[in-house]
């Protein structure tokens, strides 16, 4: 074992040395860690953090929380239109109550489950929109906390929005076409709906307008209401919206109704559940095209 001794140098009280050579080694060593430390720093690649892989980043984490849900977030998709259809395009034209309305270019009523396509499209469209932006804010501000973790992200807030909003944009859009195979081929004999889709392109682009426009609604709602208070969102929101949004009657149909059919145009569920009669089903009386596209 080394033993502190006194060496003569250096002055009158001399100078201290830890065991002579072995001391001198372990200074050495110390200097070159420090310098490899310094080295290491010094020729570390800068963190550069692009607004594309950050925002890639944040997709993909949401996407991964929503697969983990996927059973969940999938029934909740296909439960309300296909109750809506089996009742409507199946139970009620089985038992002698089968639904139409007239109005259509051609002979006849037009059978219920032609207005119900366009209809539980756009239903689809605002409910996946809202449900699946305004549900996950409301988590991330309140038990979760998750959301500071992004909002400290390197990247302005504005993105983390629209995030959000195409997050819910792509729910909303799968919502959306989950009613096409449910309404084609749930329903009674000679009750299947008359659809013809007179342009795709428009189609898709009320698709992808309508799944923006709510799950922005959607974005909204989150950031302001009380999560407390959510139950407000069913209540003064979203049933207002659907039972007067021309889902489950053409908006030239409240023609007898005057005053009805002016309060709806407040409504944007009306103008998306037109546009999308006009493209799906335009035997059908629907709204002008100018009136949607102002």
């Amino acid at each position: 074992m080394a033993t502190a001794t006194m060496r003569p140098g250096g002055g009158p009280g001399g100078n201290w040395s830890g065991g002579g050579a072995g001391s001198d080694i372990g200074a050495g060593v110390d200097e070159a860690t420090a310098a490899s430390i310094a080295a290491l720093i010094n020729d570390a690649v800068v963190p550069r953090p692009t607004l594309a892989k950050t925002f890639w980043a944040m997709m993909t984490r949401e996407f991964r929380v929503l697969g983990r849900n996927a059973i969940s977030t999938f029934t909740r998709s296909v439960m309300q239109p296909l109750l809506f259809v089996f009742v409507f395009a199946f139970v009620l034209p089985k038992i002698g109550g089968g639904l139409s309305v007239a109005g259509g270019t051609g002979h006849g009523g037009v059978n219920f489950a032609t207005i119900l396509v366009p209809g539980l499209m756009a239903s689809m469209l605002l409910m996946q929109g809202i449900f699946g932006t305004t549900m996950p804010l409301v988590m991330e501000f309140s038990w979760q906390r998750t959301i500071e973790d992004r909002a400290l992200a390197p990247v302005p807030i504005r993105v983390l929005a629209i995030q959000k909003i195409l997050a819910g944009a792509v729910q909303s859009f799968i919502g959306g076409l989950i009613v096409f195979p449910i309404v084609l081929f749930v329903h009674a004999a000679g009750q299947a709906p008359h659809v013809h889709v007179t342009n795709w392109a428009i189609l898709a682009l009320v698709m992808i307008f309508g799944a923006t426009m709510t799950s922005s609604l959607g974005l909204l709602l989150g950031t302001v209401l009380d999560p407390r208070k959510m139950q407000m969102l069913f209540a003064v929101i979203l049933l207002p919206l659907t039972m007067l949004g021309c889902v489950y009657y053409p908006w030239s149909a409240l023609s007898s109704i005057k005053w009805l059919q002016i309060i709806t145009l407040v409504n944007p569920m009306v103008y998306m559940a037109e546009w999308l009669r006009s493209v799906l089903t335009p035997s059908m009386g629907h709204m002008p095209l100018w009136a949607v596209f102002w």
